[in-house]
């Protein structure tokens, strides 16, 4: 089995290295990769929102498995293109389309969809421009500690 494993951070590195241990495992590739994904596989010279090149590699390579790691390419729909796409949809990808990577993409979508759905879940108010002042009462009416959010991507980085 080839298969390619889309990231270039740790998580993208332990998925490979345990892998590489399977006898099922012929070739194994990152795009981008790391140093150290290099030394148990090959890496590939793209971004990871660089999906053209991708399915050029997936073409050329045989690949049989996709491993989406970063929340990015999910969000912007990777699993969604190969399924989409008549020659790739064939290929296995791991990883949610893109209607599911929202859940951690956005965390206004997280938690209506929790609300929604009945799961438990902290009070949230989603603030704008336009409702500024109730936010601001919203958090004096709260008791600390608790958390504030941004809706989108923070792609496990702290701004």
């Amino acid at each position: 089995m080839n298969i390619l494993i889309i990231g270039s951070g740790g998580r993208e590195h332990a998925f490979g290295w345990k892998l590489k241990q399977s006898k099922k495992v012929k070739n194994l590739f990152f795009a981008p990769g790391n140093a150290g994904t290099s030394q148990i596989g090959t890496n590939l010279a793209a971004n990871v929102n660089d999906f053209q090149k991708i399915k050029t590699f997936t073409i050329q390579n045989e690949i049989d498995l996709v491993l989406i790691g970063p929340e990015v390419p999910l969000v912007d729909g990777l699993h969604d293109f190969f399924a989409a796409d008549p020659v790739l949809k064939s290929v296995l990808v791991v990883g949610p389309k893109k209607e599911g990577a929202q859940l951690e993409g956005s965390k206004d979508f997280a938690k209506e969809f929790m609300v929604r759905n009945n799961i438990p879940t902290a009070k949230y108010l989603t603030v704008t421009n336009e409702n500024l002042n109730e936010g601001f009462a919203f958090l004096n009416s709260l008791k600390a500690p608790f958390v504030l959010k941004a809706d989108g991507l923070a792609a496990g980085k702290v701004y």
